[in-house]
Formats: C-alpha cells, structure tokens, sequence
C-alpha cells in the first residue's frame, strides 16, 4: 500500500507545540526555578488611578458660589452679560480626557475679581509607577515651588502661654497707688488701659485672623498645608506691590490635581483685600469641588 505524503508544515508545528510542552519541564542547570520565598509569578502592574473622566469645569461652579467670589455679577444689569459672565471661559487645552478649566472675571465698584478652576487627571505610562503615585510627584513639586512658611503656631501658642503668664504675675495686684502710669484706674473712665486699646487695634480679632492695616497676611492665615481636603492639600496667599491679594488652593484627590486660582485687584491702592474672606471663600470651592469626587 501506498504511503500517505507526509506534510512539512504539520511537522514544523508538531515540532514547536512539542518544544513548547517540553521547554516548560524544567532545564537541567535549573535557572528557571524561582528561589526559595520566590514566587514564580510575573509582578502585576501599578493599579490605575480611580478617576478615568473629569468634571466639565465651566459647570463646576455653582451660580451662588459665583456670585460669593464674584459680588460684581450681581452688578452687571444686562441679564444677557451676567449669564455669559456665569458661563466662564474654558481655558485652551489639547487633551479635555487629561486636563480642562475654566475662568470667571467680574468688575464691581469695590474692584475686579478671577477665578480659575483647574482639573488634571494624571496617568502614569510606567507599569512600576501607579497613577496614584505620579499624581503625588506632580501635586509636591507645585507645592514646592509655593515655597511655604514654616508652621508658625508653636511660636505664637508660646508667646500666648508668655502673655498671660505676664498677666497673671503678682505685679498685676498692686494697689491703684503703684500701679503703673497709663494702667487706668476705675475713677479715670479708661476702662483697662492700654490692654483694651491693644485689643481692638490691628483691625482683627485675637486669633489675628483679620488682614493687618499694612495689608501682609496674618500669621494664622499664612500659606500652609491643609489637612481637611482630599488626600493632601495647601493653600497660598499672596499680595502683590499693586495690593492685588492673590488665594490659590490646590489639592489631590487619588489621580486627580485640582488647582482653584483666585485673585482681587482693589479699585484703589489704599483698600486691601481680606486674607480671611478671600480663604474662606476659596477654601469652601475646594471643599465642593472634593464633595463632587466622592459622589
């Protein structure tokens, strides 16, 4: 009987599923073999971060937050012109998958306020570097570069403890005759002195939490890290030559930066923006802006 033809192309495949059955035995110098505690297994890749979309930014602002850090929209009397002025303006970008923003401006008698809101989701392209990770990298170097104070608060909690041990000293109990001059007395009608005039000088409250007449940010309201907003956070205060104050915050939430930019310029150069009520309001963006990535 007449042999069948035997095919070179099915030998050549019989021939690779067979290397491929006996190449996973084992060699015999064992160089495959993991070491002992070892696992075998190919390492898995950094986890993606959790955000894959970003917020549309133009809509990330409500009408009523707006008009708290924009008190000139409420000024402007053409219905048409205050929406527009509501709607902002995108900022240029090549990738609205990665990075998108928006800005607000309005003029009030008082002066001219912005605002930016930026979102940035981060991708790492390194299977060894989790987006988490790199979002982190980016988030420090914009916080390095804001170049923040050291805390201050221990010095000004040991200056408090000094002040009222000052005034707790036995001095404090002489009588009216040994008193020193300018103490005021009951009968003077000066009340306490010059404590009384001390406190309501500097156009704040004890805490120094107000702006100081020269315009410079309170100690308690000094650029710092911020502990209450997404994974890691710090806000910014400036105030240009020009008394324009400028309140930045930033923070990460997983692999999403938020950056919230904002800005007054006064109409004169004798008014100075508050520290406190600029912060505030910037600091209650960030809060709703983070509530928005929770949901």
């Amino acid at each position: 009987m007449q042999r069948k033809a035997y095919v070179p192309g099915v030998a050549a495949l019989l021939a690779v599923l067979l290397a491929g059955c006996t190449g996973g035995s084992g060699n015999d110098d064992g160089t495959s073999d993991p070491k002992p505690g070892e696992s075998a297994t190919t390492p898995t890749a950094a986890q993606p971060g959790k955000y894959r979309t970003l917020p549309e930014p133009c809509a990330a602002v409500s009408h009523g937050t707006l008009d708290s850090l924009l008190p000139g929209i409420k000024q402007v009397t053409d219905e048409e012109q205050r929406e527009k002025t509501y709607e902002g303006t995108a900022t240029q970008t090549y990738d609205t998958d990665r990075k998108v923003g928006c800005r607000w401006k309005a003029e009030s008698t008082g002066g001219t306020d912005h605002l930016l809101v930026d979102f940035e989701r981060v991708v790492s392209y390194d299977n060894a570097v989790s987006d988490d990770d790199r979002a982190t990298e980016i988030y420090l170097k914009t916080e390095t570069a804001a170049d923040l104070p050291e805390p201050v608060a221990s010095s000004e909690s040991s200056e408090s403890s000094e002040s009222s041990e000052a005034s707790q000293s036995p001095d404090s109990s002489e009588s009216p005759e040994s008193a020193p001059e300018g103490s005021g007395s009951p009968s003077d009608g000066s009340g306490s002195g010059p404590s009384s005039s001390a406190s309501g000088s500097g156009n704040g409250d004890e805490s120094g939490s107000a702006t100081p007449s020269d315009g410079s940010t309170p100690s308690a309201l000094q650029p710092r890290t911020l502990d209450d907003l997404g994974d890691e956070a710090f806000l910014d205060d400036v105030l240009s030559s020009s008394r324009q104050r400028t309140v930045t915050v930033v923070f990460r939430t997983s692999n999403v930066v938020v950056t919230i930019q904002y800005d007054e310029q006064p109409a004169t150069t004798t008014d100075v923006p508050s520290s406190k009520d600029m912060q505030d309001r910037a600091r209650k963006l960030a809060g709703q802006l983070a509530g928005t990535f929770n949901d």
